[in-house]
């Protein structure tokens, strides 16, 4: 697994990935915002990646791989919706 220095950049993007990923699904929960909408699906893949960079940063590998495949399931989602886009297009 790649280890990446530990900084105040790295730190931030864990605070920021656990911060959008509970906003993310507080917003859901309460119908704020739609679970098939592109914010939902942003808020989830840049909070996933902010926690893999902390992940990465302190080697805890249980963390950044759960987070990549939250990230995957968020892109996966994200080229859905754009294909729905483009297809009623």
């Amino acid at each position: 697994m790649i280890n990446i220095k530990r900084s105040k950049f790295t730190e931030f993007c864990g605070w920021y990935g656990m911060i959008v990923l509970i906003l993310s699904y507080f917003l859901v929960s309460f119908s704020v915002i739609a679970a098939n909408g592109v914010v939902y699906q942003l808020m989830n893949v840049t909070g996933a990646v902010g926690i893999m960079i902390l992940a990465l940063s302190k080697n805890v590998a249980q963390s950044f791989w759960l987070n990549l495949f939250w990230a995957m399931i968020g892109v996966i989602a994200l080229v859905n919706i754009l294909l729905r886009f483009i297809g009623a297009i």
